[in-house]
C-alpha cells in the first residue's frame, strides 16, 4: 500500500535527521603563557604545566584524532625579566613545534617588537590590528566543518595608546569584525574570537549574535566554566575562559551542525602534573634552552665580575654560625640550606629566574654570582632574611646595629603566589623559626 506524499515526505525528513549526523569536532584550547616554559616546581600544588607535558598530551591526542584542532587566544611571551628575550625565542619555537592551528594576538606578545615574532612561522591573528602585518582571520577546516578564528586586540590596552602617539595600532569599531563574522556565517563556518576582554565588556563591545565561540580574559591558573549565553533571534554563544600560565588545556568536544552552529558540547580541563611526563621529542629543545640560558648566565657574571671592587655587604652563613650556633644549625636542617641543590638536581642552576629565590643577593651589588666564585653566598642563608651582615659583624667593641627581624613581607618576595601557591605564614614559619625569633614577629 501506498502511503500520501504528506506521510512519504515526513518519513524521508525522519531518515535524514537520523542518517546526517552534525560533524563532530574535538578543539584545544589555552591562552596567557605568560612566559613560563615550565612550571616552578618548588611546590607539589604549583608543579602543573609546562610546555613539555603539553607536548606529551597533544601527541597523544592526535594519535588518537589527527582531525583535533589547537587553538591558542595568545598571552605567550612576557616582558618580566632580562632573560625573556631568550626565553620568549624558546617559547616560539616549541608552539610552532607543536603545531598550533591558530594563535591569537595580545599585546604582552609584543613586549619585544614584532622582529622577536618572526623567530617561528606562528599562525597569528589579530583581527582588529590596523593594517596588514598580521592575519585579520584564519579558516581552520575539519572534515564537514569549517572553523573561523578571530582575534579582538583591547585598543583600550594599546601600549601605543599610553604612549600618547596618534596611532594606537588598532580599530576600536568592530564594524570591521562584524561585517568579516557575517561573512563567514553565510558560508556555514562556525566563527571563533579570542579577546582579553572580560565577559562583561565583551558583551558591550562585541557582536556575541554573530560569535558561535568566545574566549574571554583568561583567568589565573584554572580554566573558568563554559557558559551559554542566548544572544537574541535563537542565537546562542558558548562562552570559554582560558586558564593562565599554562598549567592547563581546555577540550571541548563539539556537534557543529552544517549551517556552523554549536549544536552541542561537552567540556573538560586537561591538567598537565608530573605524572603526565615529558615528550621526549622536547627533549633536544629544553636542551639547548639551558645551554642557551646558561652561557648567558655566565657572560653576565663575567660582566659583573669586572665591575666588581672586592667589597660586599654580605658574608654567607660561616660567619653568622660563630655566634649564633643554635640558629645555624637548626638552619642546617631546613628546606632554605639545600635550596641551590634542588637547582642542580633539575638543571636549572644557572636560570636566573630560579636563582633569584635559592641565593643570597642576586643582581645586588656584592650579591651571588656563580659557585666558583661565590658558593658561599648559595642557598636561602641568613642575610635573605635578616639583611646583610657585614655592618653587624664588624662593630667589634661597640654597639652592634640592630639585625631586621623578618617578617611575612620577607618570605612573599619568593613565597609568592606563582611560586609557593599553599603558602601560609604561620605554618611556614614554625618550619625555621629559631632564637628570638620563635615568636611570630
Amino acid at each position: 500500500m501506498k502511503l500520501p506524499f504528506a506521510l512519504a515526505l515526513a518519513a524521508l525528513i525522519n531518515l535524514l535527521a537520523v542518517t546526517v549526523q552534525a560533524a563532530p569536532v574535538t578543539l584545544i584550547y589555552s591562552s596567557n603563557l605568560d612566559g613560563e616554559l615550565e612550571p616552578c616546581g618548588c611546590t607539589e600544588s604549583g608543579d602543573m604545566g609546562g610546555l613539555k607535558r603539553r607536548a606529551s598530551v597533544l601527541e597523544a591526542l592526535r594519535k588518537d584524532n589527527p582531525e583535533l584542532v589547537v587553538i591558542s587566544a595568545g598571552g605567550l611571551l612576557s616582558a618580566q625579566m632580562t632573560s625573556n628575550p631568550i626565553k620568549n625565542r624558546y617559547i616560539l619555537s616549541a608552539i610552532d613545534q607543536l603545531d598550533y592551528d591558530v594563535v591569537g594576538l595580545q599585546w604582552t606578545d609584543l613586549s619585544y617588537g614584532f622582529q622577536a615574532l618572526n623567530s617561528a612561522p606562528l599562525p597569528w591573528v589579530a583581527s582588529n590590528w590596523h593594517d596588514e602585518q598580521f592575519a585579520k582571520a584564519i579558516k581552520i577546516e575539519r572534515a564537514q566543518a569549517s572553523l573561523h578564528y578571530f582575534q579582538w586586540l583591547d585598543p583600550k590596552q594599546s601600549p601605543y595608546r599610553q604612549m600618547g602617539t596618534g596611532n594606537y595600532k588598532t580599530q576600536a569599531n568592530p564594524e570591521t569584525l562584524m561585517q568579516a563574522l557575517k561573512v563567514a556565517r553565510q558560508h556555514n563556518g562556525t566563527t571563533v574570537v579570542g579577546t582579553t576582554l572580560t565577559l562583561e565588556r565583551a558583551r558591550q563591545e562585541l557582536p556575541l549574535e554573530l560569535i558561535d565561540l568566545l574566549l574571554i580574559e583568561a583567568r589565573y591558573e584554572e580554566l573558568g566554566e563554559p557558559q551559554l549565553l542566548t544572544t537574541g533571534n535563537s542565537a546562542s554563544t558558548l562562552v570559554i575562559q582560558p586558564g593562565s600560565r599554562g598549567m592547563r588545556l581546555g577540550q571541548l568536544d563539539l556537534e557543529i551542525a552544517t549551517n556552523g552552529r554549536i549544536k552541542s558540547w561537552q567540556h573538560q580541563e586537561i591538567k598537565l602534573p608530573p605524572s603526565v611526563g615529558d615528550a621526549p621529542s622536547m627533549a633536544d629543545w629544553y636542551s639547548a634552552y639551558n645551554e642557551e640560558i646558561k652561557r648567558y648566565y655566565q657572560q653576565r657574571v663575567e660582566q659583573r665580575k669586572a665591575l666588581r671592587d672586592g667589597s660586599s655587604p654580605f658574608l654567607g652563613n660561616g660567619q653568622c654560625a660563630a655566634c649564633h650556633s643554635t640558629s645555624a644549625a637548626l638552619w642546617k636542617q631546613s628546606e632554605h640550606a639545600k635550596a641551590i641543590a634542588d637547582l642542580q638536581a633539575v638543571g636549572k642552576s644557572y636560570d636566573p629566574e630560579c636563582l633569584a629565590c635559592h641565593t643570597l643577593g642576586l643582581n645586588t651589588e656584592g650579591g651571588y654570582l656563580d659557585q666558583l666564585s661565590t658558593p658561599h653566598l648559595a642557598n636561602v642563608l641568613c642575610e635573605n632574611c635578616h639583611g646583610a651582615g657585614r655592618e653587624h659583624v664588624e662593630s667589634v667593641g661597640q654597639i652592634p646595629p640592630p639585625i631586621p627581624r623578618p617578617n611575612e613581607a620577607n618570605c612573599q618576595q619568593c613565597h609568592n603566589r606563582s611560586h609557593s601557591p599553599e603558602f601560609n605564614f604561620p605554618t611556614y614559619w614554625d618550619k625555621i623559626r629559631h632564637g628570638k625569633e620563635a615568636t611570630l614577629p
